[in-house]
């Protein structure tokens, strides 16, 4: 159906090789250029035999909850831009017949608009950061790049900018990447790795504004930031807990709230349901294997108390999705709320490459600890033999709050929309920057804008191919071979 093309090697691969000088890396990078011009980034051409979006729902179906499945795509259908968030298979294929330049990464594999965000730092400082890594794996950098950059586009359109907005938002997000992609470059190892994005570094990363009317947008950008942050810094274990939990005959419990939120106790058979929280005992002491000596004698001081299925997000709405309340053993009113996620293979899989890790748990951890400034303190994995189902599965655990926040973007101004674009676009390359050859694919990128020119052209090619593939989704919602469901 598609291409599977064989991981690069060496300098190639975007690994820093030791036997090779800056110069060398350099000139490998130059001489992608020559294989693959940056202007040909700009096609976006629906290649034979493209498979129907609705067959790939489809596909990803059978892996998941049937009665949640509805749900899922009555999320997608609520506009364009909810349908792209759900459609990283099908962008992952479209992707494999695209121009790459041979440097490889660690990729998100779904770095689209929604998936930046912040969160609090160990150190309790707000970060703004990638926040997904369900499809995590090393492959093309230029990958994640145009998702990104496509999501835009799409937002773009949700929010009415004109083409003449979009563009400038396009070239914003993109140019700022390139440019991000050329000063790491400069960087030595250890800077790279402790760049990150705060309150504290938001000027240097977004690009000098001279016009009194911009300063001005700038400034309702930052208050806006701001007010998130306040919002963020509430959305913790103890908000979590006010707001998900009751007691009831003396005992603390999860509130269900079918389907979205239902007790695990309420999912099995009145012989099995006894049995569940020993179960989950069993599967935490798994998981709390993952976990480093300090954050394992930090788990140590609580008790699973109760465990509920939760529906998150919008891609993943159908997978197993988990959340467990502890609470201290020696303070009642001291939470912890764990997120249990499962994790599937990759999108990018068919088309980069098997992951070297055999529990996709462990590789969306390792993949976040490698692009992410700073991770959760909970994060780590854990695997069942015989889930509900009876069948195999991974799984990826963190906290459930911990002062996230994400925007509204589907309808910000274009003036509003850059900056944000250009945050995530720093933050990408920052993330690639750690992982590949930073050397090499900022030579690659130049001083010029052609590959900005040129991702802003692939980007509203794509956001036509969305808009088109959503119209089916939502054909076949209409002619009853798909069943959509609120919420």
């Amino acid at each position: 159906m598609t291409r599977s093309p064989k991981p690069p090697t060496g300098a190639a691969a975007g690994r820093v090789v030791p036997d090779l000088t800056r110069a060398e890396r350099q000139s490998a990078g130059k001489l992608a250029r020559t294989r693959v011009p940056r202007e040909s980034h700009a096609a976006w051409v629906p290649w034979p035999g493209r498979p129907d979006p609705v067959d790939l729902l489809e596909l990803q179906a059978e892996s998941r909850v049937p009665n949640l499945v509805p749900i899922r795509y009555g999320r997608m259908m609520v506009s364009p831009f909810a349908f792209f968030r759900g459609a990283a298979l099908q962008m992952a294929a479209d992707l494999a017949h695209t121009p790459d330049s041979g440097l490889r990464v660690q990729a998100c594999g779904d770095a689209h608009l929604a998936n930046f965000g912040g969160f609090g730092s160990p150190e309790r400082e707000l970060l703004f950061d990638l926040n997904d890594f369900d499809e995590t794996l090393p492959g093309p950098w230029e990958w994640d790049v145009k998702r990104l950059v496509a999501s835009l586009a799409v937002a773009g359109r949700a929010g009415g900018l004109s083409k003449a907005e979009r563009r400038e938002v396009l070239l914003a997000g993109t140019c700022r990447y390139r440019q991000a992609m050329r000063g790491f470059a400069q960087m030595g190892n250890l800077e790279v790795w402790y760049s990150m994005l705060t309150d504290a570094t938001l000027a240097q990363v977004l690009s000098a504004v001279k016009a009194a009317r911009q300063r001005v947008q700038k400034r309702e950008l930052e208050k806006r930031i701001k007010r998130a942050e306040v919002k963020a810094e509430a959305n913790d274990s103890i908000r979590a807990f006010n707001k998900l939990t009751t007691v009831v005959d003396g005992r603390l419990q999860i509130i269900s709230d079918p389907p979205l939120i239902v007790r695990a106790i309420d999912l099995l058979p009145p012989g099995e349901a006894d049995d569940v929280l020993e179960r989950v005992h069993e599967l935490v002491r798994g998981y709390r294997a993952t976990l480093p000596d300090d954050r394992r004698h930090l788990l140590e001081g609580y008790r699973v108390v109760d465990v509920a299925r939760k529906v998150v997000g919008v891609g993943s709405v159908g997978t197993r999705c988990w959340i467990v309340l502890l609470e201290g053993r020696s303070t009642p009113e001291d939470p912890l709320f764990l997120q249990v996620k499962e994790a599937e293979a990759s999108v990018l899989e068919p088309y980069a490459g098997k992951s070297r890790f055999r529990n996709h748990g462990q590789r969306v951890v390792e993949g976040q600890r490698l692009m992410q400034a700073a991770s959760d303190i909970m994060l780590g994995w854990l695997h069942t033999d015989a889930g509900m189902d009876g069948k195999p599965r991974d799984f990826y655990v963190r906290q459930l709050w911990d002062w996230k926040f994400s925007a509204r973007l589907d309808s910000a101004s274009a003036p509003l929309l850059a900056p944000y674009a250009e945050m995530c676009a720093w933050t990408l390359a920052r993330s690639h920057a750690r992982s590949g050859d930073r050397v090499a694919i900022a030579a690659y990128l130049g001083n010029g804008d052609q590959f900005d020119r040129a991702i802003a052209q692939f980007a509203e090619a794509y956001a036509d191919q969305t808009e088109r593939d959503y119209g089916a989704l939502v054909a076949a919602v209409k002619s009853g071979r798909l069943t959509a469901e609120g919420p």
